[in-house]
């Protein structure tokens, strides 16, 4: 039986209930001419998040996570009861214009070995940001690490990892959508799987989009809508462990699909990453910049690690609180039977 709600909207958050409520607000303001739903996944916010959603969103439905379960988890635990034909991946620093939602939709409907659907991503000052990219690769590690991607961004092949060559103006296939807004087809979640959960946050999105690509299934950019997009606002609140934490996603991912020796290259590649810049932040904290030294570190400490043990790149278990019991999925302040993995 066909599904009457179109679109599972899903928000994971930790903390920021201000975030939270500016992106609500615009998915209630413009999002029209589609029936969705708003799913909200609290991952253990300790500023009032949850308060807030019940007085100002009653609408929404809540799952409410007793410590940080990491975003592919949170997202993983949404769509397991969403009842939309699709799900919208929404992060919470961001803030929807121009009723994007219905335009992806009807995008994806015309679309139909559509997958993974992305819009047009501005920043806060309303220029482009991309938000779309190739897999992780050592050619493309490569140019990342020795800037020549930024020197050439004109280039179609020294800016190929972010297509920075190209205006994002038109629709175009394309390897990955960032996740920050990506409209994902149920049909091919029930066919491929849930996102990857040893990804915890970042690198969910080039693995997903990976394994959609390789069961025959679609990625598109489609510039039917935009959404301005915060960036950074959750990780900021670690700012070493999610740098570090970026690294070993895009590590993972090398290593679950691109083979050993690949694999290796990457991790001397995101040394040279690290170290590359590490003159730049001692020179910073030499002139008394603020933070500068602890950036170094970041970047010393980061690039032993790619070489040593890549794996304490990944954000600890003992980070988080290891007696997180599973999420109880509440809706208008009344518990829905059972939990949610």
């Amino acid at each position: 039986m066909a599904s009457s709600v179109d679109v599972s909207i899903i928000v994971v958050a930790w903390n920021g209930k201000d975030l939270v409520r500016d992106c609500l607000t615009s998915v209630y303001d413009q999002t029209r001419d589609v029936a969705f739903e708003v799913i909200c996944v609290d991952n253990g916010s300790e500023d009032g998040l949850v308060d807030m959603l019940r007085e100002e969103f009653p609408q929404v439905q809540i799952i409410r996570n007793a410590c940080n379960r990491g975003f592919v988890e949170a997202n993983n635990q949404a769509i397991e009861v969403a009842q939309g034909r699709y799900v919208l991946l929404l992060n919470s620093d961001t803030v929807l214009l121009d009723n994007v939602v219905a335009g992806l939709v009807a995008f994806a409907d015309e679309h139909t070995d559509a997958a993974v659907v992305g819009p047009r991503v501005l920043n806060p000052d309303r220029t482009l940001q991309r938000n779309c990219f190739m897999f992780p690769s050592v050619l493309n590690t490569f140019l990342l690490a020795t800037y020549l991607n930024k020197m050439f961004s004109r280039s179609r092949f020294f800016g190929r990892e972010r297509l920075t060559w190209w205006d994002f103006d038109e629709p175009r296939q394309v390897e990955t959508v960032c996740g920050c807004c990506s409209l994902v087809r149920r049909t091919a979640i029930d066919e491929v799987g849930l996102m990857d959960r040893r990804f915890f946050f970042y690198g969910d999105d080039p693995d997903w989009c990976f394994r959609f690509r390789k069961s025959g299934w679609q990625v598109w950019f489609a510039p039917v809508g935009e959404i301005i997009h915060l960036g950074g606002q959750s990780s900021g609140q670690m700012a070493r462990r999610f740098r570090w934490q970026l690294t070993a996603s895009m590590l993972l991912f090398m290593k679950l699909h691109r083979g050993p020796a690949a694999f290796w290259a990457a991790r001397l590649l995101h040394a040279l990453f690290f170290w590359l810049r590490l003159p730049y932040w001692i020179g910073a904290g030499l002139i008394g910049r603020p933070r500068a030294w602890q950036q170094a570190g970041t970047y010393a400490v980061g690039g032993w690690f790619c070489l040593a043990a890549w794996k304490r790149l990944l954000m600890k278990p003992e980070l988080l609180d290891l007696s997180c019991q599973r999420g109880v999925v509440t809706h208008r302040g009344a518990p829905l039977t059972g939990e949610v993995r």
